[in-house]
């Protein structure tokens, strides 16, 4: 990539993750996206070492290599917002005159809202790990017990410390620095930590010194991968016939506080959202009316429960 192109992606991440407080994960998917335009650009235009030779003919012809490749119009409208946001950038700072995305279109998607676990499904998935009679059965109990009664997002989970779980308070204390939010424990929830911490966590950290709640078998700190390979491994032992993600924990989470009527702002607080917009665009996500969260605003085809 030519590096004057490459130096302003940078800045723009720069600007991401130091002004506007972006998560690592969000600025790494907006890297590849913007790697991908520019791979794009330098093949059709092999002497283009300017953003401001980017124009929207050739930001179409982009989308429509998208298109040709087989993405998703979901995945093609996500990747059309971080061009608008990153050319939007190169405007304020004048490094383009104009911004060629101003008038570029997105595709139109037909949201579903997601298919959310039922409280069955949930009680047969959290009680796969139970089998298993060993550090890692118990490890593996505790870790749908903190996703389930905490609705903590992967990245929040597996950078869990020990010091953030209070056996006293019988709270955990979930998130990042600055943004952390402090969740009682259901007592099944606590006694499966309790557990896990005193009996299955000394014999799989061994000598190894780590802060990290949740470890593998090497005493090193689980990886979203891991949770990943975890829960696919229940989710068939429990014999759910669909892909069930550590994020549809975190739905099942937000329905069930959203159906018992808990005041809105409770549910951002709980859910670690930084605005209250959020929350409620959630909610309607998956078809929950946030202003009346009991009425039956999903259809029963969805499977939402």
């Amino acid at each position: 990539m030519v590096t004057f192109v490459e130096g302003h992606i940078h800045e723009f991440l720069d600007n991401l993750r130091n002004e506007k407080g972006y998560a690592p994960n969000t600025i790494e998917a907006y890297r590849n996206d913007l790697v991908q335009l520019a791979h794009f650009v330098q093949r059709e235009h092999p002497a283009l070492s300017d953003w401001r030779r980017v124009d929207k003919s050739l930001l179409l012809m982009f989308i429509v290599h998208l298109k040709e490749r087989g993405y998703t119009p979901a995945t093609i409208a996500r990747k059309i917002a971080v061009l608008k946001t990153f050319f939007h950038f190169l405007t304020e700072r004048a490094y383009v005159e104009h911004d060629p995305t101003e008038t570029l279109g997105s595709p139109k998607i037909v949201k579903q809202p997601p298919r959310v676990l039922s409280a069955e499904e949930i009680e047969r998935l959290v009680a796969a790990p139970m089998t298993n009679n060993t550090p890692k059965g118990w490890r593996d109990v505790a870790i749908l017990e903190v996703l389930r009664a905490t609705g903590a997002r992967v990245s929040e989970l597996v950078a869990l410390n020990v010091d953030d779980v209070d056996l006293v308070a019988q709270t955990i204390r979930v998130g990042q620095v600055g943004k952390q939010r402090v969740i009682p424990l259901p007592q099944r929830t606590f006694d499966a930590l309790t557990r896990y911490l005193e009996r299955a966590r000394p014999e799989l950290a061994g000598a190894a010194d780590t802060r990290a709640l949740f470890i593998n078998p090497r005493g090193k700190r689980l990886t979203r991968q891991g949770l990943w390979l975890i829960l696919k491994e229940y989710v068939q032992q429990a014999g759910i016939p669909m892909p069930v993600s550590p994020h549809a924990l975190r739905h099942a989470f937000a329905v069930r506080l959203l159906s018992e009527n808990k005041d809105l702002a409770k549910v951002q607080r709980m859910l670690g959202h930084v605005h209250l917009t959020t929350t409620q665009a959630y909610a309607r996500q998956m078809g929950i009316d946030p202003q009346n969260p009991t009425s039956e605003t999903r259809r029963e085809n969805n499977g939402l429960h």
